[in-house]
This record gives structure tokens, C-alpha cells and sequence, in this order.
């Protein structure tokens, strides 16, 4: 395979959730800019746009949509509206999600809130991935990314919910690895450690970012650019034979307080 062609997605059509801000806007602006038509969805559809027309102003191709994940009748809305904008679906970023930071309290948590996470960040990827993936086998050209969190394998107080949806979101993806693998499709996660965006500066200090590098090799949290460069990875024909993986981009470490 000639070099240039690894990371070519000229022609190919992805879908992100959560497009309009932070990790998900950076998965759309680095798809657009390997060549995929790319579908922005979002919850706030201005956000979406805003997304859009950017990567439309710099030469590259996008629509937006409002989406919330967590209602049915609007993933089945996402993927219509990909199909009928660009004909096919190739590529699919789960990106929306909700919880994290530690803001749990076990005790006056209800199961509104359990079943609300995860409709966002287990059910919703589950149905994406079902309504997707027909016209990825159709297209001959099928990848899943899923983005889960550190949060799936370390342990922390006060985030028992969040952590264990984004711990069955990997467990989700490996075995559906084994289903899709037979239609040439395949399912990876990336697994984020502390990222710079709007999410994490509404609780990072000056003190919190130190104990968080005490714990990471390359003494620098992540950027969005380092996120969106794994989604390309699992996204392009370089990893044509990765499937079932979980990618934590992290540091080297984890950026654990204690």
C-alpha cells in the first residue's frame, strides 16, 4: 500500500456525535481534512454548524444536525439524514457522552440518573452501531470508534456510574468486534486520559494539574489534537487489521489526584 493512501479517506462518509465542541469537533475537523465527507452532530445544532462551516471554509465537506443520543427516534434521524446527504456511512465516531470528573455522590444518585448515563454512553453507541453498519458492509468499508475514558479501568471515588457505562463500553466493543468482523467491519475504542477542553477547565487548577502529572511520563496533559489523531488511526486503511482494541492516549500514565 502506497504511503500516501494510509490515511486517505477520500470518498468515505463518517458520522460524529457530540461534533460541536472539544474532542469531537477535533475528530470532525482532522476526518475532514484526510478527505471523508463527515456528518457533524450535535445536541446543539448551532454548534454543529458552527463546526460545519468551518471545515466547508477551508475546503472540506461537511453538514450538521442536532441529535440528542439518548432518544431513539433521533439516531435513526442521524443515520437517514448521512445516507441521504452522502449516500453511505463508512465511518462512525461515538463521541457524545455525559458524566465523569468526579461529581458523583453514591448516595443521592437515583436510577434516572444511572439509566439516563447509560442511554448516552452504552445504549447509544450500541444502536449507532446497529443502524450504521448495514451500509458500512453494503460500502465494502466499515470502522467504529467508540470513545470510552480512563475512567474504565482506574478506580476513583465518586464516579462509579460513569466509569462502569464506559467500562461496558469496551466490553461492548470487543465482542462486537467478533460480530462485525465477519461483515469486513471493525469496532475500536480511544480511551482519553485528562484532555484540554472546555469539560476539564470548568474543574482543572494549577494544583489539580501538578498531582495530575505527578502521574504522567510525558509531563503534559492532552491535547484535542492528541485524541483526534487515534480516531484517525482507527478510522483509516492503516489499521485495516485492528480490531477490538481499546487505545488509551494518555501520557504514558494516568492522571489520577492521589
Amino acid at each position: 500500500m502506497e504511503m500516501d493512501s494510509l490515511f486517505d479517506l477520500t470518498g468515505k462518509v463518517a458520522v460524529v456525535t457530540g461534533g460541536g465542541d472539544g474532542i469531537g469537533k477535533g475528530c470532525c475537523e482532522i476526518l475532514a481534512a484526510a478527505g471523508a465527507s463527515v456528518v457533524v452532530s450535535d445536541l446543539s445544532l448551532e454548534k454543529a454548524s458552527d463546526v460545519a462551516h468551518s471545515i466547508n471554509e477551508a475546503g472540506g465537506k461537511a453538514v450538521a444536525i442536532d441529535c440528542n443520543v439518548s432518544r431513539k427516534d433521533d439516531l435513526e434521524r442521524l443515520i437517514s439524514f448521512a445516507v441521504e446527504s452522502y449516500g453511505t456511512i463508512n465511518i462512525l465516531v461515538n463521541n457524545a457522552g455525559r458524566g465523569g470528573a468526579g461529581r458523583e455522590d453514591p448516595y443521592n444518585i437515583d436510577l434516572e440518573y444511572v439509566e439516563n448515563i447509560y442511554a448516552i454512553n452504552v445504549f447509544a453507541p450500541w444502536q449507532l452501531c446497529k443502524l450504521a453498519a448495514p451500509y458500512m458492509k453494503e460500502s465494502g468499508y466499515g470502522s467504529i470508534i467508540n470513545i470510552t475514558s480512563m475512567s474504565s479501568v482506574n478506580k476513583s471515588p465518586a464516579i462509579a456510574i460513569y466509569a462502569s457505562s464506559k467500562a461496558a463500553l469496551n466490553h461492548l466493543a470487543a465482542n462486537l468486534a467478533f460480530d462485525y468482523g465477519k461483515m469486513g467491519i471493525r469496532i475500536n475504542n480511544v480511551g482519553p486520559g485528562a484532555t484540554r477542553t472546555h469539560a476539564l477547565s470548568t474543574v482543572l487548577t494549577p494544583e489539580i494539574e501538578e498531582r495530575m502529572l505527578a502521574h504522567t511520563p510525558l509531563k503534559r496533559l492532552g491535547e484535542v489534537s492528541d485524541i483526534a489523531g487515534a480516531v484517525l488511526y482507527f478510522a483509516s486503511p492503516i489499521s485495516a487489521w485492528v480490531s477490538g482494541q481499546v487505545l488509551m492516549v494518555n501520557g504514558g500514565g494516568v492522571q489520577t489526584l492521589d
